[in-house]
């Protein structure tokens, strides 16, 4: 879950590992560090716990030489807590190499014991300093940083991205991947390795997805790859598709309120040429052939947090267009309860990042049993998609905020269109009921639009409600998972407790947790599109009102049968009832928003958590 960024050239290093720093701090954020070979041929670090700002302090207060050659980490702990002495990067070879990493070295205990019989005083807790001292200590024995990097990555069990440098060898990065992402972003006369595009995407748009296993070397002038062995690979360079400005704050006042903002456009680029005439089609899926799709008799969505909430949403619609029952279970649990699959089950992973670790291993567990495998992803030539038989991209635009917005709603609709491609593939799908969802899905980004201007309502509930303890969320049918969503939000930026029920679950237990002043957000079903379960909400808030709660109802325009029960009402545009999620879930997103920020918190960067889940 760290962020990590190579550079080598003739450019202000230590300018480039900073600004990639900071476009990649969303990846972790309790400590940083630089560590570059400056012209005179010196190594020197500098490293600091806390967030970016406080290492630029540092580097303010204790200048760094120009340099050639540099290495920066910004990390989210894993073994040993967030000090000075744990933060990245670490040395070896007596301070000659320095060394960053990402994920987690599970054999480090038994490493670490040797390298202590070695003689060797380690200085933090983490397991990565015992990589920098293996390092070291095969560099003293081969002389040549390439051949000593082989013969250490080797002997690493778990997940890592390891990048080091040797003062003796100035403008050569070498890099490592084994489950855990890593890019190089191509210059002219300089070249740059990330855990991310974004880390470079200000330098360039040409980039190489390092593959699974691999070992890349970098110096100005040139790029190669090779296996853990020493055998040279081939790689196939890549355009990103988005500038360094869609990674920009834009002059909002957080990325979460600016991702929110951009929800209808995300929603419409993720539609843009999938829709016609003739129906829904997603060539990704045609690629597949439509008598394998036909063959199709189950699906299981993967999926964590956010993205299984999207999962959830997403089976409703496949399950009824094109008639194919829909699991969604989450990642983590996946491969470890023996599920029953076979070569007519047909897993959808969906993951933002595409290099979640826990879903990463639910895809390949999937493959390796024979299945077929799609992915829904956010980001280019990510792992999870390379990995699948077939990648749906979302286009939503890179995500900054920890808290994911717009890549929620362009997940849903992604998992909308293969549903429609889908029953249209199996003819479980009637011209009508076809005509209709692309009639909706072709209104949705205007709808959202209006959508999004309900900030300042949700604003003043929120400061209202700014010492509230506990909010409960309900809804049914596609609500439910939104109430899901909702309550999620909450507790990632706002550090509050919050639950998501189904409504109809009230009577079973948790009507208990209803007292005087409980705040409940109800997301109220259309009462033109599903009129038995509007009724049945609308009974659900009399039942939690009449028990002193303060109810706030999501509801359609026009819908007046809440008007006597609710405290406050959030209108919403009509939409069919498998369309109002993505209408639903954008004031639960400004309200989670607006309430961390009447409790002064951090909305982007929440404690304990960061964006990209890269270990399991």
């Amino acid at each position: 879950m760290c962020g990590i960024v190579g550079y080598v050239g003739p450019n202000d290093t230590l300018g480039v590992l900073l600004n990639g720093l900071r476009r990649l701090e969303y990846r972790g954020y309790d400590s940083a560090g630089v560590a570059v070979i400056d012209t005179t041929g010196a190594l020197s670090v500098r490293k600091r716990s806390g967030k970016l700002a406080r290492l630029e302090e540092l580097l303010e207060a204790s200048p760094l030489e120009a340099a050639g050659t540099g290495i920066g980490h910004t990390r989210w702990a894993t073994h040993g807590g967030p000090t000075d002495a744990n933060a990245h990067p670490h040395l070896g070879d007596d301070g000659k190499l320095a060394v960053i990493h990402n994920g987690i070295v599970e054999n480090f205990a038994e490493l670490r014991t040797e390298v202590e019989a070695a003689g060797i005083e380690l200085l933090s807790e983490t397991d990565t300093e015992v990589v920098a001292a293996l390092l070291g200590l095969e560099y003293g024995r081969q002389q040549d940083l390439e051949t000593a990097f082989r013969a250490v990555v080797v002997r690493l069990h778990g997940t890592f991205t390891l990048l080091a440098m040797h003062r003796d060898e100035p403008g050569k990065v070498v890099a490592a991947r084994h489950h855990s992402p890593l890019v190089i972003g191509l210059g002219d006369g300089e070249n740059f390795l990330g855990s991310d595009v974004a880390a470079f995407v200000s330098s360039t748009r040409r980039a190489v997805a390092v593959n699974e296993n691999s070992i890349a070397i970098i110096t100005p002038n040139e790029v190669r790859l090779t296996d853990f062995a020493g055998a040279p690979l081939e790689f196939d360079e890549f355009e990103i598709e988005w500038d360094a400005d869609a990674s920009d704050k834009g002059g909002w006042s957080s990325f979460m309120a600016k991702e929110i903002s951009e929800q209808a456009e995300a929603v419409g680029n993720t539609l843009r040429g999938r829709l016609s005439s003739a129906g829904v089609e997603i060539p990704e899926l045609t690629a597949l052939g439509d008598d394998r799709l036909r063959e199709i008799d189950r699906i299981i969505i993967v999926a964590c947090g956010t993205a299984s909430y999207s999962g959830q949403v997403g089976a409703y619609a496949i399950e009824q267009w094109a008639r194919i029952p829909v699991d969604v279970q989450l990642s983590h649990e996946f491969r470890y309860r023996d599920p029953v699959i076979s070569d007519r089950t047909l897993v959808i992973s969906v993951s933002q990042s595409g290099e979640t670790m826990d879903t990463l291993m639910a895809v390949k567990y999937a493959i390796e049993r024979g299945v077929t495998t799609v992915s829904v992803c956010n980001t280019q030539s990510a792992t999870i998609p390379r990995e699948s038989a077939a990648a749906v991209y979302t286009h939503a635009g890179p995500e900054v905020a920890v808290a994911s917005t717009k890549a929620f709603v362009a997940q849903i609709t992604a998992l909308y269109l293969i549903g429609l491609h889908l029953g249209r593939v199996r003819g479980t799908l009637s011209a009508a009921d076809q005509a209709q969802a692309i009639n909706q899905f072709e209104s949705l980004p205007a709808k959202m639009a209006e959508a999004i201007d309900s900030r300042e309502q949700l604003a003043q509930l929120a400061h209202w409600m700014a010492d509230t303890r506990s909010v409960l969320f309900l809804g049914r049918h596609v609500g439910f998972p939104i109430a899901l969503e909702g309550a999620l939000k909450l507790k990632e930026i706002s550090y509050i407790h919050a639950e998501g029920f189904a409504a109809g679950e009230l009577k079973h237990g948790p009507i208990a947790l209803i007292d005087h002043g409980q705040p409940v957000f109800v997301l109220v079903p259309s009462p033109r599109t599903s009129p038995v379960m509007h009724s049945k909400v609308v009974s659900n808030i009399q039942e939690i009102r009449a028990r002193g709660a303060r109810i706030i109802a999501i509801v359609e325009k026009g819908d007046t049968a809440v008007l006597p029960y609710a405290d406050d009402v959030v209108r919403l545009p009509l939409a069919d009832a498998l369309f109002e999620p993505l209408l639903q879930v954008v004031p639960l997103q400004w309200f989670a928003l607006e309430l961390s920020t009447a409790k002064g918190l951090d909305v982007d960067q929440p404690r304990n958590l960061a964006k990209s889940v890269t270990v399991e």
